[in-house]
């Protein structure tokens, strides 16, 4: 089987001049996958809006209505940070359907694995409101759709954007089911995701998060993945595995202060596939969000695919991070106890 890909030129009309998230992103993305040839190899997923229904799953109705009412009427600011025009509704419909589909597509088989390269992006969005350059919860709606409309039983989303993802916490918080972990800048944009944020009622114990410093980088989260991450995942067994792929984490991103490379964004690409191969027959997709070093992004995105198709290349133009790293065993051994770790493989 092949490797998927969602885009849709919808995605580009999505668009507000000087806003650092804007229809460049894709589009220096998009052209460096089709000069290297990676574009050949992969098979196009249809893109599709989601239905009310879909979207309401994790929504407010009155919140989509907003949305939609604003986008008509040409646009406007949902918050101070996140904008529409008259055509981001239906590209938001696009980015969250698109990725309905690609998740849908890899669990029947169509497709081994699968990017969706979509914006604007989702892992802010909360059910009754857009924040942080978010208007509809992408990974939440695909994650529930899994569950409802195939009869998933466990979905894991990993979220290693350098902000917190709060809407999808928000959302997911109470779900049993569905496991949400984050490493994330922190204190920093939302100011949500302390490690002690570990889900609500029925879903406690389902959210890790993994707060980090400025200076973290591809040795810190290497412990991490190995030392949390993983053997929450092997317990969790989950069916599917979800990435919210936000590549501002890395050491030169204009918005944000850790310090990952594009080599160890390589590294925790290959570690979720090989997690994906282990635990739930290579079941994995990746959905964009935020990054705006647009060599970053675009050299994310190219070696998240070399991943995703078993190469072994890795393509890291701007080299590793001049930054000294803290020592984080303390940390890690903190959150493992906290996690209930200590036995855990």
């Amino acid at each position: 089987m092949s490797t998927g890909y969602v885009y849709d030129e919808m995605f580009l009309k999505h668009n507000q001049l000087g806003h650092p998230e804007n229809r460049s992103r894709l589009e220096q993305t998009l052209a460096l996958l089709e000069t290297t040839g990676m574009l050949a190899r992969l098979t196009q997923i249809p893109a599709r809006p989601a239905s009310r229904e879909e979207l309401t799953r994790v929504h407010t109705s009155s919140y989509v209505d907003q949305v939609q009412a604003i986008s008509e009427r040409g646009g406007g600011h949902l918050d101070p940070d996140t904008y529409t025009n008259a055509d981001s509704y239906q590209a938001a419909l696009l980015a969250a359907g698109g990725l309905i589909e690609a998740t849908l597509a890899v669990i029947d088989g169509q497709v081994r694995n699968a990017f969706a390269l979509v914006r604007p992006p989702g892992h802010h969005a909360m059910p009754g409101r857009g924040m942080g350059f978010c208007l509809f919860g992408n990974v939440a709606i695909a994650a529930v759709a899994a569950r409802q409309d195939r009869g998933l039983d466990r979905v894991l989303i990993v979220d290693f954007d350098v902000h917190h993802g709060n809407g999808t916490q928000a959302m997911l918080e109470q779900e049993p089911a569905i496991c949400f972990v984050s490493t994330h800048q922190y204190p920093y944009y939302p100011g949500t995701g302390a490690a002690h944020e570990t889900g609500l009622g029925a879903g406690q114990g389902t959210v890790v998060n993994m707060p980090l410093s400025p200076g973290a980088g591809d040795l810190v989260f290497q412990e991490l993945y190995q030392q949390v991450l993983t053997p929450v995942a092997r317990r969790f067994a989950p069916d599917l595995i979800l990435v919210s792929a936000g590549f501002d984490a890395h050491w030169d991103d204009p918005l944000a202060g850790l310090g990952l490379s594009l080599g160890g964004y390589a590294w925790i690409v290959r570690t979720l596939t090989s997690l994906a191969e282990e635990l739930c027959g290579g079941r994995i997709v990746f959905t964009l969000e935020g990054g705006y070093h647009l060599d970053v992004l675009s050299y994310g995105v190219l070696n998240t695919f070399h991943a995703l198709l078993g190469d072994q290349t890795v393509e890291d133009p701007l080299g590793p991070s001049r930054w000294s790293e803290p020592d984080a065993a303390e940390y890690i051994a903190s959150l493992r106890q906290l996690h209930g770790l200590d036995d855990a493989g």
